[in-house]
């Protein structure tokens, strides 16, 4: 599809020129006071920043009390996403000037984020959950394609995609790698998954979690030895941690069983309470 690059530069020239009225518009406001229509635009605006602030700093709030409680309250979690998410551009502008590397940021941004799905309860099928990887895993002189298809992987162990297929087939869960964040979005919208454990820089991870706000995302960081992009590891133990944490929450004690048939079957080796 051919793109023309008068929709960039029209799209440029109206969105000056909207700042521009909006600038008119509020000297005008502010130089003619005593305009009753004035006055009551005044007060209007002042009301939708006020209800604005205040929505921000209730999501704050709840974000400081979940974590602190370390529990979520259902109805608060959308609030908390949304001043998250309004906040973070801000917070990357603050970073930079006061000499805070974005990576450092972006992994606290990736924490608190762990932090707040992890005090909520899931009870996840495994195929619905996804493990979602980055081609850069794979050893870079691997002649086998795995992101068209996962089971190219001959399983050699020289890189952790070798781990990971084992993992995903240990608890029946899917693996998906992908070559990038297009690729990642396609594959998420076509398999629908309810739970997402996703490895990345913290680049892709924080803009991945939050395209994605209304699937759960836990991110496991990567681990880049020889540079960014190029034969990067990953701990598979939070790996790990995060597929048992959406399929039991916070119940121990189980096992997988290998039947006669292909299919895993999970076990419960104790009596534990089952979360809705």
């Amino acid at each position: 599809m051919h793109i023309r690059k008068r929709l960039f530069i029209g799209l440029m020239i109206v969105s000056f020129v909207t700042v521009l009225s909006l600038l008119l518009l509020g000297w005008y406001t502010i130089n003619y006071q005593d305009h009753l229509w004035n006055q009551a635009l005044i007060g209007l605006i002042g009301l939708v920043f006020l209800v604005l602030i205040l929505i921000i700093a209730f999501g704050i709030a709840a974000m400081i009390f979940s974590i602190w409680q370390d529990r979520a309250i259902p109805q608060l979690y959308r609030w908390t996403r949304m001043a998250t998410n309004v906040l973070f551009p801000l917070a990357l502008v603050l970073a930079k000037v006061l000499g805070i590397s974005s990576d450092r940021l972006k992994s606290s941004f990736i924490e608190v984020s762990n932090q707040l799905i992890k005090t909520r309860e899931f009870n996840i099928s495994p195929e619905r959950i996804m493990i979602l990887g980055p081609h850069c895993l794979q050893k870079s002189s691997c002649p086998y394609k795995i992101t068209l298809d996962i089971n190219n992987c001959k399983e050699c162990g020289a890189c952790p995609v070798d781990e990971l297929k084992r993992l995903a087939n240990r608890y029946g869960v899917v693996l998906t790698i992908v070559s990038g964040g297009t690729w990642a979005r396609k594959m998420i919208m076509e398999r629908a998954p309810q739970a997402i454990v996703a490895v990345a820089c913290e680049r892709d991870l924080t803009s991945g979690i939050q395209d994605i706000d209304r699937i759960p995302v836990i991110g496991v960081l990567n681990d880049r030895p020889e540079g960014p992009c190029y034969n990067t590891r990953v701990n598979l133990e939070k790996v790990e941690e995060a597929i048992r944490f959406f399929l039991y929450g916070d119940r121990q004690g189980w096992q997988i069983e290998s039947p006669s048939s292909s299919r895993k079957v999970l076990k419960k080796t104790r009596t534990s309470k089952i979360i809705s």
